[in-house]
């Protein structure tokens, strides 16, 4: 073998193993992109189901709060119509 064939199949080689190493770089880039991916997926996912929580919690809040609201509307209701009448007593007695 002369040296231009030895040249020419280091050259091949270099050349497979070059295309080989690229392709493992490339498969093992894709393979952290997705478990990236995936735990961006994950924290969203979580992230998300808090807020639903929040809302859910807050929902029920409101309604507790418009539960109260109505009940204390009632007592005003009542009180006012106490004193209308407790006011009518009076203004006999000032007669």
């Amino acid at each position: 073998m002369d040296a231009g064939t030895i040249t020419a199949l280091i050259s091949v080689a270099a050349a497979i193993s070059g295309i080989f190493l690229g392709w493992l770089g490339r498969s093992r880039t894709i393979r952290q992109d997705t478990a990236i991916e995936a735990g961006n997926d994950a924290r969203l996912r979580t992230d998300m189901e808090y807020i639903k929580r929040g809302i859910d919690d807050v929902r029920i809040e409101q309604k507790t709060q418009g539960q109260r609201f109505d009940s204390l509307a009632e007592r005003v209701t009542r009180v006012e119509e106490s004193a209308k009448q407790a006011h009518k007593r009076l203004d006999r007695i000032e007669e």
